[in-house]
C-alpha cells in the first residue's frame, strides 16, 4: 500500500512538473535569445509572384517588407554557391543536367513559366530576370534581410562554403540553416554553431514524442526554429476524387498531432520560433496565427502581406 502511495505521489509530482515547465520553461531554461523575429516570410522569394529563387523575386519581397527570404542552395562543378531549389535542372530550366555537374558560367536560365508546388494548377510567369544567382549576390544585395538557407545536399564543402559567406557578410544574426534530413543539420551545427538551426524531420518527430510524453519541458533543445508544414493543405494540393479515405484519414492525423497550440506556445516561450509552411490561402493564414505560429511562409508575399495589414498583425502580435 505504501508503495503504491510512494508511486502515485511520484507520478503526480511528475505530472505537476511537467504542466508548470510547459507553462513556465524559463524555471528549467534560459530563453534563447532572438536576434530578429519572421512573421512574413518569402517561400523562394514568392514563387508565386516572380519566378522562384531570382532576385526579381527577392527584391520584390524585400520591398514589400518581408520579414524573411526563404531561399535554397546547392554547389556547383567549380564550387560556387548558388541559389536553386533542384538538384536536376530538368523542371526549372529544360535542361537535362545536375546543378553539380555544370559550372556556374554553364548554368542555363529558367523557363518563362514554372508551376508553383504550393498552389494546385498554378503557374508563375516570370519577367526579364531569369537568372540563377550566387548567394552572394543575395548577402551583398540585401545586407540587413534575415535570410532562411535550406542547404539541399548532403555535402561538406557546400556547408563549408556557406557558414563562410555567412561570416564574410556578418550574418551570423541574421541567418537560419539546416534542411529535413538530420544528417545535414547535425553537420551544420558542428560547421558553425553560431548559426541558428532548424529542427530536422527527426528532431520534429522527437520533439512531438517528448511533448505527447510530458518530458520537452525537461529536455534541452539547441534549435532556434520549427519550420513545419501545415498537413491540412495537402488536400487542397491534389484533386479531390484523386485522395483517398487513407490519405485523408492521415493526413488528419498529422495536423491533429502537429499542430497544436500548447505546443507552439511553449517554444516561442522557449525563444524558439514556429515557422509553418507553405501557406498561399487566407484562411490557412488565420489558422496558422490563431495557433500561436510567429510566422508565415508563402509563394505569395503581396496575399500575406494585405492580409496581415487588414487584421493589424505585427510583430508583437
Amino acid at each position: 500500500m505504501c508503495a503504491m502511495i510512494y508511486l502515485l505521489s511520484t507520478v503526480l509530482g511528475y505530472v505537476l512538473a511537467s504542466v508548470l515547465l510547459l507553462k513556465c520553461p524559463s524555471l528549467l531554461h534560459r530563453r534563447k535569445r532572438e536576434t530578429f523575429r519572421g512573421m512574413h516570410i518569402s517561400h523562394r522569394g514568392g514563387a508565386g509572384e516572380n519566378l522562384e529563387n531570382t532576385m526579381a523575386a527577392f527584391r520584390h519581397a524585400v520591398e514589400l517588407g518581408t520579414d524573411m527570404l526563404e531561399l535554397d542552395c546547392h554547389l556547383t562543378k567549380d564550387e560556387q554557391v548558388v541559389v536553386s531549389h533542384d538538384t536536376h535542372l530538368q523542371r526549372s530550366t529544360g535542361v537535362d543536367a545536375y546543378v553539380s555537374d555544370l559550372t556556374y558560367a554553364e548554368l542555363p536560365p529558367y523557363l518563362c513559366k514554372l508551376d508553383v508546388a504550393f498552389k494546385r494548377e498554378f503557374v508563375c510567369e516570370g519577367g526579364e530576370d531569369k537568372h540563377i544567382p550566387l548567394l552572394r549576390d543575395v548577402f551583398e544585395a540585401f545586407p540587413e534581410t534575415p535570410v532562411n538557407v535550406d542547404i539541399k545536399v548532403n555535402n561538406d564543402t557546400l556547408i563549408r562554403k556557406v557558414s563562410e559567406l555567412v561570416t564574410k557578410y556578418n550574418r551570423e544574426h541574421l541567418t537560419v540553416w539546416g534542411n529535413a534530413r538530420n544528417n545535414i543539420v547535425q553537420k551544420c551545427y558542428k560547421e558553425n554553431p553560431r548559426i541558428p538551426v532548424l529542427f530536422s524531420l527527426q528532431r520534429v518527430l522527437l520533439l512531438l514524442l517528448l511533448f505527447y510524453t510530458g518530458l520537452l519541458p525537461f529536455v534541452p533543445l539547441k534549435e532556434q526554429f520549427l519550420e513545419i508544414p501545415m498537413p491540412s493543405i495537402m488536400t487542397k494540393l491534389k484533386d479531390p476524387a484523386r485522395i483517398s479515405r487513407s490519405q485523408r484519414l492521415m493526413t488528419w492525423l498529422a495536423d491533429t498531432l502537429l499542430m497544436r497550440k500548447t505546443l507552439f506556445e511553449h517554444l516561442k516561450a522557449r525563444g524558439i520560433q514556429v515557422y509553418v509552411w507553405v501557406l498561399n490561402d487566407e484562411d490557412d493564414f488565420q489558422r496558422a496565427f490563431d495557433l500561436g505560429a510567429t510566422g508565415i511562409m508563402t509563394d505569395f508575399p503581396t496575399k500575406l502581406k494585405d492580409f496581415m495589414e487588414k487584421r493589424s498583425l505585427t510583430k508583437h502580435h
